[in-house]
């Protein structure tokens, strides 16, 4: 990925961070039939080696965990916040006229080695947190002893884990800052009231952080 020096993601927390908030990765392989592309929730083990590591579950009839091998490179890509940036949401367009169209976001690649787990209790293990992470805010939380146990069985039965050492973390967190303060400011006001609150509050950050 071309990351210009300016669009660097700020630090190692803050790409994990973008992992947490965004779990929906899409790995990518490169398998005995080639290139594919499969979007799976993630789950991120921080504290896992150097850099972490991602586990995550696919249906056991998806090929890719069949197509890869054990300690194969892949790459998982995590995008945040996106939004068009306008011109017309810079001063200085309205001044010199020198101000073209572009496209904000936030996107994280991790690569790393991947390990296939076709293991009913790591399955289960993993179900289970990626269930308490994301039932969590439910006013009842849906809970796997919810489901009748037969059923449940069955459906630990038709998936199969996946287990990603991360080897590398490259960040690109695009927030205008190549332009000036008050272009930034302006453009991230508008997007903050169009409801883009995310992605205009990680602009006006990214201006503190220039002058820091």
């Amino acid at each position: 990925m071309y990351v210009p020096e300016h669009f660097s993601a700020p630090s190692t927390e803050a790409m994990l961070q973008l992992v947490r908030q965004h779990p929906l990765g899409t790995l990518f392989t490169a398998g005995e039939s080639g290139l594919d592309a499969n979007h799976i929730p993630f789950e991120l083990a921080a504290e896992q080696g150097a850099l972490g590591a991602l586990h995550a579950h696919v249906a056991r009839n998806n090929p890719v965990w069949t197509d890869v091998q054990n300690g194969d490179e892949v790459l998982v890509v995590f995008r945040g916040e996106e939004a068009y940036i306008s011109p017309n949401w810079y001063p200085s367009k309205h001044e010199h006229h020198k101000q073209v169209p572009t496209w904000n976001y936030k996107v994280v690649h991790a690569h790393g080695r991947i390990t296939i787990r076709d293991d009913e209790r790591y399955v289960r293990g993993l179900v289970a947190k990626l269930t308490r992470a994301h039932e969590a805010s439910e006013p009842k939380p849906w809970k796997m002893t919810d489901a009748p146990k037969e059923y449940l069985a069955s459906m630990m039965l038709a998936i199969v884990g996946i287990e990603i050492e991360i080897t590398r973390l490259t960040g690109k967190f695009k927030l205008s800052q190549n332009k000036a303060p008050e272009d930034i400011q302006s453009a991230a006001t508008v997007l903050i009231e169009r409801g883009r609150e995310a992605l205009g509050e990680a602009m006006r950050d990214s201006v503190h952080v220039k002058k820091g």
